[in-house]
């Protein structure tokens, strides 16, 4: 239960500035605190008052030359209008949030730099931009390391939020009344997609869709501090991964899988998103049976499609061009990347004025389909905004397209050898599981507090919005690993949970299966000499992420660190954002269960792991390094992603016959409320 008070605002106020953590989180959360409205509090609207960002140029490493860019560009008028809606796919909207961006880059310290530019540009720039450029500051800049991001269903809550609940908590705010609204998915009982709206529209997936391209956006150069290492593999890798995880969405739902989108053929699926902006109006809808017109100012489809063949050609010729003309090979292990890359595209992109920008032009398209030529000045589309796109059925089928392209890619390359999987005097003797694998819909409440606006006659009320969201009870992974050498070892333990058949029943071949299957876990395990036994318990996987605490337990543990005079506030079970939710690690499963092997594979770690030796547990990193990386250092596993089922497996008896390998036949349940 959300207990939205009156009272949160003098939580708020409770406002001490030093150097630490505490105090950075207390103000990050009065910055983000009703977004759309001035500053409430007094010291923060004092420094608005008497803040200059240019009188003291020594806060900045660059003696402050970003943010006299920033302050041309606003006294020059170029800025985007406060209340008005944020794209980062529109160019103008997304130099903008990045100027803003570089400014808190080149801070020397977070107090005062950081703290009071951010003060200062909040009242100054429009909230979309503030919002987008205070999160990427957070996630990227080593001076704000620990601090935790609030929700960002609860900050903006309009992007996650169906229209008809927003409309009712206007009310409620209006009559002094509190209110607690259950949202549905969109769509109705005649379109078969709703059956799986609730995939697609899980805020907590929407999170983790905005969140990776937060870690890794495709605008990223390294002078801005580091390498995002292997950024276009895990490109492919992250969005692979929620595709093969709506299929077996799908199949769960006696669904086939989702088709692949086709340039020249109709959209078959159209889209109601019944989500408003908070400025801008409604987000546009696509009727049933869309075919694809060409978007004025952004690209024609002959765009797309050309820069598609130009890829697929140099998947069938094994090489790319770069902009010097020169020759780079990409069947090597680096290849996915390259080509992870100029699909996207990023500034990592090796010649992106030949090869285009397929995904990111691909979003905008879809996005415009409503109103392609301007005629009535719609809003962007939800394919326009990465918390929303994954809403869009059309998300999954323009991923399912590319995902197609990766695997002709990956096909090229011959299948792995049982040389490849030797690990000599290892043995995994047993995997086994402990607890039911099985799914259920509960409720989940979180607050709208920060969706309506506030006057001084009006005070607030609670306001929270209810949802179904799919999750899955305990369950952990028991193995009995031998070591037969004489020294201690460490596996790479790597987990997946591979389909058996499509929805029918019918068995998917064996391309069908290893190309499906879903990462569940990838970890190190010490091996002693002798027998060990490890239990790893489903909260543990690096591919998942638990729920963020509310904005309002945010504010109040920050605020009770700050009377304590913590220099933190104390131990919570959360480090980023990035990752699917731990919820739905588990697709949704059937009645009678639905049938999967779980896939258990041990390998090498002190030959595949990329982090260097330290003189702590090197290797118990945690997190979501599965698809989120870690910030600032390789990605810890050498592999390519999804090894050893990314390339082709002729038969499976290349796996059955390795003592480092064992496949285990289980089932999905799902739990009904009938």
């Amino acid at each position: 239960m959300i207990k939205t008070s009156v009272g949160l605002l003098g939580l708020l106020l409770t406002f001490v500035y030093a150097q630490d953590t505490s105090i950075q989180q207390q103000d990050v959360n009065a910055l983000l605190w009703k977004i759309n409205e001035p500053l409430q509090l007094s010291k923060m609207r004092s420094l608005v008052d008497n803040f200059e960002p240019l009188i003291e140029t020594s806060l900045y490493i660059d003696e402050g030359r970003s943010v006299e860019v920033l302050l041309q560009y606003i006294a020059d008028g170029n800025t985007l209008k406060k209340k008005s809606y944020f794209s980062l796919f529109n160019n103008q909207h997304r130099e903008e949030a990045l100027m803003l961006f570089e400014v808190l880059l080149k801070c020397q310290n977070w107090d005062p730099c950081i703290r009071n530019n951010l003060v200062y540009f909040r009242e100054v720039l429009n909230e979309g931009v503030f919002v987008y450029s205070l999160y990427i500051t957070l996630v990227h800049n080593p001076l704000t390391k620990g601090i935790i991001l609030p929700p960002l269903y609860e900050v903006t809550p309009h992007m996650f939020t169906n229209s008809e609940v927003i409309y009712k908590a206007y009310s409620h705010k209006m009559m002094q009344t509190p209110g607690k609204f259950n949202m549905t998915f969109t769509g109705s009982q005649k379109n078969p997609e709703q059956r799986v709206a609730y995939f697609g529209e899980d805020i907590g997936m929407n999170v983790h869709h905005v969140s990776w391209h937060m870690d890794f956006p495709f605008w990223w150069k390294d002078s801005y501090g580091y390498n995002l290492d292997r950024k276009g593999e895990l490109f492919f890798w992250v969005h692979h991964q929620l595709t093969v995880r709506f299929d077996a969405e799908r199949f769960s739902n006696n669904l086939n899988r989702v088709d692949e989108l086709y340039w020249d053929k109709p959209i078959y699926e159209g889209f109601a998103p019944h989500t408003v902006y908070k400025y801008g109006g409604e987000f546009p809808a696509r009727p049933d049976n869309t075919n694809f017109e060409d978007v004025d100012g952004v690209a024609k489809i002959r765009d797309l499609k050309i820069w598609e063949t130009r890829i697929r050609d140099a998947i069938a010729h094994g090489y790319v061009i770069g902009k010097d003309g020169s020759i780079i090979d990409i069947l090597n292990d680096r290849g996915i990347d390259i080509l992870g890359n100029l699909i996207e595209s990023s500034e990592y992109s090796v010649n992106p004025y030949y090869y285009g920008a397929l995904h990111n032009t691909a979003h905008i398209v879809l996005g415009r389909q409503g109103d392609p030529h301007g005629k009535f000045k719609q809003p962007p589309g939800v394919m326009e905004h990465f918390e929303t796109a994954t809403r869009d059925p059309a998300f999954f089928r323009l991923h399912k397209y590319m995902d197609n392209i990766f695997k002709e890619f990956k096909n090229r390359f011959p299948p792995y050898t049982k040389e490849d999987f030797s690990y000599d005097g290892i043995e995994l003797l047993d995997v086994s599981l402990d607890g039911t694998l099985e799914t259920f819909f509960e409720d989940f409440e979180f607050s709208l507090i920060n969706a309506v606006d506030d006057t001084p006659e009006v005070e607030d009320v609670p306001l929270t919005a209810v949802i179904k969201r799919l999750n899955h009870r305990p369950f952990s992974y028991k193995l009995r690993v031998k070591n037969d050498n004489d020294r201690r070892e460490v596996a790479f333990v790597r987990m997946y949970l591979c389909p058996d058949g499509n929805m029918n029943g019918a068995l998917l071949d064996i391309d069908e299966r290893r190309w499906g299957c879903i990462e569940m876990e990838k970890y190190w395990m010490d091996l002693e000499p002798g027998i060990t036994t490890g239990v790893r318990s489903n909260t543990e996987s690096t591919v998942t992420v638990p729920d963020p605490p509310s904005f309002e337990t945010l504010v109040e543990m920050t605020n009770a660190a700050v009377d304590a005079g913590a220099e933190d506030f104390g131990k919570v079970n959360y480090v980023r954002n990035c990752g699917i939710p731990d919820r739905l690690l588990l697709p949704k499963g059937s009645k009678s269960g639905l049938n999967f092997t779980l896939m258990v594979f041990l390998s090498n770690a002190y030959k595949e792991t990329a982090i260097k030796f330290g003189s702590t547990q090197w290797y118990h990193y945690g997190g979501t390094h599965a698809h989120c990386g870690l910030h600032g250092l390789p990605y810890p596993d050498k592999r390519p992603m999804g090894f050893p089922f990314d390339r082709p497996v002729p038969d499976w008896r290349v796996f059955t016959g390795l003592k480092t390998f064992k496949m285990v036949p289980v089932k999905v349940y799902h739990k009904s409320d009938d």
